[in-house]
């Protein structure tokens, strides 16, 4: 597979995507439903997002699986498999806050090879493709090395369930506080991520994260020089990401919070 020609399909259908919640974005309030809780939320420009990049799909790769936020996973024992957030950020779109983004990535045997990320409000589009690099808008990006930590600009998410989840994230927002710069709380884990990938971030953290919040960035923060490293005895997914010293300086004191 040329993955520069898949990148450029893919590049194609997350601005069209993009068009389309801006457009919606812009000319005034969107509808939206909770779905397991208050504050996870679906609208319907969720929904077109993800019918237009699965169509897309099926067209062009007819025989690759699909994981996909707001549908049943497409299983066609493939070697390839699609990982899309079709709007990472709905909260922040339904409340009228401009930082939401389409997220596509492509897994090779279970491993990133290609992720774009595209912001419509910012148009910023982030590529990668494994063993070529990543780019913010034609830019190469690098990771941001680790100096000291107090100097540090992190971001973290939280989990929807975090009024019943006793692991809910907020001791370790509390030790980071008191040990880093800054933290910052976009509510859109995939451009976080991405933000760290283009040195914009010194880091970031997030437990029981989405494959689809994740997948596209972990590929281009792998590509610009930095890691994605799980951290251990969490039941779900959980992470650190940056360079791979200053993840190292995370999982510490993560490690050392009661």
């Amino acid at each position: 597979m040329n993955y520069n020609e898949v990148l450029e399909k893919v590049v194609y259908w997350a601005k069209e995507v993009g068009e389309i919640q801006k457009k919606a974005f812009l000319e005034g309030e969107v509808s939206f439903n909770s779905k397991t809780t208050s504050i996870d939320l679906v609208t319907i420009i969720d929904i077109e997002s993800e019918k237009y990049i699965i169509n897309q799909i099926k067209t062009n790769f007819p025989s690759h699986n699909i994981l996909s936020e707001e549908s049943n996973p497409v299983e066609n024992n493939s070697d390839y498999t699609w990982v899309i957030d079709p709007l990472d950020g709905t909260v922040n779109f339904a409340h009228k806050l401009p930082i939401f983004c389409v997220s596509i990535a492509l897994k090779y045997k279970n491993e990133g090879v290609l992720g774009v990320i595209y912001v419509p409000c910012l148009d910023e589009c982030f590529t990668a493709i494994k063993g070529m690099g990543a780019y913010l808008n034609g830019k190469k990006l690098c990771i941001r090395e680790f100096e000291k930590f107090e100097n540090s600009l992190v971001a973290t998410g939280f989990p929807y369930n975090r009024k019943t989840e006793k692991d809910n994230n907020l001791n370790y927002f509390n030790s980071m506080l008191t040990n880093v710069r800054g933290i910052r709380r976009t509510g859109a884990a995939a451009f976080d991520l991405a933000c760290v990938a283009a040195g914009r971030l010194t880091g970031y953290w997030e437990l029981g994260i989405k494959p689809w919040d994740m997948e596209a960035a972990a590929v281009m923060i792998r590509e610009s020089g930095g890691d994605v490293i799980k951290i251990p005895n969490k039941r779900d997914v959980s992470i650190v990401a940056g360079s791979n010293k200053f993840c190292i300086e995370m999982l510490k004191v993560i490690e050392n919070t009661k």
